[in-house]
């Protein structure tokens, strides 16, 4: 919650504005006591152990009695447990801090005080004899206490606890000032970068677009190049332009190996309906001359005569006549 400070500046610059010179002054001295140290858990565990290391056992209760009033009370039920034994763990290094530096009338200070509260306690029960143990570094009740990693273990979870808690709580409106400038340049500049990217893509699918109509004008050109250079060959270049050559290629056709069909050209435009009608014309003529012939036939049989008699006749008159001739002739020789 670094960002705490720059919401005091905003605070102190509007009372600036406003004129309010007392109320300046006192938010200053506040600032200057504050005790959660702009909700920055590193100071506040450096000044837990500036008071510790200065055997300030007034100044440690003050600081913890307001971090219980205005963070450890708001918490749900169940953390209470974990809140009492960080607290006496840090007054346990109280008293490790003061025998190391040889400080016995705090220790003495110490238990004069907090006896009453600390006597109902059952892990302070060995603790009451610290004071009276000359070697407490060797004692098993002690011993865990002087090691280095128990210390650190402590500062640790207490710092990690305190962080927890400083993101999780409520924030005032105005906390929210930053956070949600920063947010809206953030997204500020992410819509700029998809609207970037947006227009760089349909660029690319209008390109695309011209480039497949080209390509498709270019094979339209080209078929029709190819079908009215039917009599020649054709190369492209390297360019993807046509080349023809006035050479016959030999696996096409030219124009005098076609052979014209043998239909006469019509002489004035007609329609399909001009042959029809001669289609007509013609199987009426054909039905009119069998329909004559049949009615000859009728006729000669009517008369009594018959045509294939009749054809006979007439061949056997016309053998007497070349018979006859024939004998005059040979008359003639032989009577030469």
């Amino acid at each position: 919650m670094a960002h705490i400070q720059y919401i005091d500046g905003l605070i102190r610059e509007y009372i600036l504005f406003r004129g309010f010179s007392n109320t300046l002054k006192v938010f200053d001295n506040e600032l200057k006591g504050d005790k959660d140290k702009s909700f920055r858990v590193d100071k506040v565990i450096e000044q837990i152990l500036l008071l510790i290391h200065n055997h300030d056992l007034g100044g440690l209760r003050e600081l913890w009695a307001h971090l219980n009033n205005h963070l450890f009370r708001n918490l749900e039920h169940h953390f209470a447990t974990a809140v009492n034994k960080l607290e006496q763990s840090v007054l346990k290094f109280y008293l490790i801090v003061a025998y190391t530096s040889s400080k016995t009338d705090k220790i003495t200070e110490f238990f004069t005080k907090l006896s009453p509260e600390l006597v109902s306690q059952s892990e302070w029960k060995e603790w009451f004899f610290f004071p009276f143990c000359k070697n407490p570094e060797d004692h098993a009740a002690f011993a865990v206490c002087f090691t280095k990693q128990w210390q650190d273990t402590l500062l640790i979870s207490l710092h990690n606890f305190l962080s927890t808690i400083y993101q999780c709580m409520p924030q005032p409106i105005i906390a929210k000032a930053e956070s949600e400038g920063c947010l809206i340049k953030k997204l500020q500049e992410e819509n700029g970068l998809l609207r970037s990217k947006l227009a760089s893509i349909q660029q690319q699918q209008q390109q695309q677009h011209l480039q497949s109509a080209s390509t498709g004008g270019h094979h339209s050109r080209l078929s029709g190049a190819l079908s009215s250079g039917a009599g020649g060959d054709q190369r492209l270049t390297a360019d993807g332009r046509i080349k023809y050559s006035t050479r016959p290629s030999s696996s096409m056709l030219s124009l005098n190996d076609l052979q014209p069909f043998g239909i006469p050209p019509p002489t004035h435009i007609v329609d399909d309906f001009y042959i029809i009608a001669q289609e007509s014309n013609s199987i009426g003529g054909a039905a009119e001359s069998q329909a004559r012939g049949l009615k000859s036939l009728i006729r000669n049989i009517g008369s009594g005569g018959s045509p294939v008699l009749g054809r006979r006749d007439a061949a056997h008159e016309r053998n007497k006549k070349r018979s006859g001739s024939v004998g005059s002739r040979g008359n003639w020789i032989y009577s030469n």
